[in-house]
């Protein structure tokens, strides 16, 4: 129940947010502000998303508090939603097709339902605690690397310019550890890539709750193994990382070796 709502709410908004994007590609203007800084922007469709998303909770169930990246909110004692309205801001903003509405049904802050639905492609990828992951019906599971030398990773960059360039550093020292790295702006996206092997790992200092919330469950269905942030001190206290069970292990000492506790 939880999933179908999930998936349910998720793809309105993204209904939404499409309109939006198909009319800024047609010349249509969309009022964009800043928060942290002037590279971590918000737009009017992010805030509309996100009041859709809240209304349709609303009704649909009821009186379960919403934590939402424009709107706030705090977690309640049973079902909390968690939402990103559109993760992949600036990817929205320049026309590039790689980002998502994620909602997500956490209890007791674990994550127990979400899906992750894509406006440019339509893709909907869900997932429900020990029911397994899908994309579009279609049952995911992770890759099977051999070594870390075949190892494709996904990362992210943070806003702030001074632990960009730690990040920066960070992923120098990997890139001669994997096969390559790959870096393409939404979090909830990169972690439902690894769910189907596009991605064999992935690791990004930095999230919120939102980012991750519905992707890392995805992931997990699909037999990635994951740690959140606050679990995994050696690879930074805001550490989220998912990986294929074949090179978890042995690339996690890799990215303690690269200095990931000090990004």
């Amino acid at each position: 129940m939880l999933k179908s709502v999930a998936v349910q709410v998720a793809t309105e908004a993204s209904a939404l947010v499409r309109e939006a994007w198909e009319g800024m590609a047609a010349g249509r203007s969309v009022a964009v502000g800043t928060k942290s800084g002037a590279t971590d922007v918000v737009t009017a469709v992010d805030h509309e998303s996100e009041r859709l998303v809240r209304s349709r909770l609303a009704s649909l169930r009821p009186g379960e508090p919403v934590l939402g990246e424009e709107g706030g909110g705090a977690a309640g004692d049973g079902v909390t939603w968690v939402v990103d309205p559109i993760d992949g801001t600036v990817n929205f903003l320049y026309g590039l097709p790689w980002f998502a509405v994620s909602v997500a049904a956490q209890v007791g802050g674990v994550s127990v339902a979400g899906a992750v639905v894509e406006p440019a492609s339509g893709r909907v990828w869900s997932a429900a605690r020990g029911q397994g992951a899908y994309l579009d019906g279609r049952r995911l599971a992770v890759s099977a690397p051999s070594s870390l030398e075949v190892t494709l990773v996904g990362t992210g960059f943070a806003y702030s310019p001074s632990r960009r360039t730690r990040q920066s550093k960070f992923a120098a020292g990997l890139l001669g550890r994997v096969r390559d790295i790959r870096r393409n702006g939404a979090a909830s996206l990169d972690l439902c890539a690894v769910a189907a092997g596009w991605l064999d790992a992935y690791v990004e200092h930095g999230l919120n709750r939102w980012d991750w919330a519905a992707g890392a469950l995805i992931a997990a269905e699909a037999g990635a193994e994951v740690s959140l942030p606050g679990s995994a001190p050696e690879l930074g206290a805001d550490a989220t990382y998912a990986a294929a069970p074949s090179i978890a292990d042995p690339l996690r000492k890799v990215l303690a070796e690269c200095g990931a506790a000090e990004v």
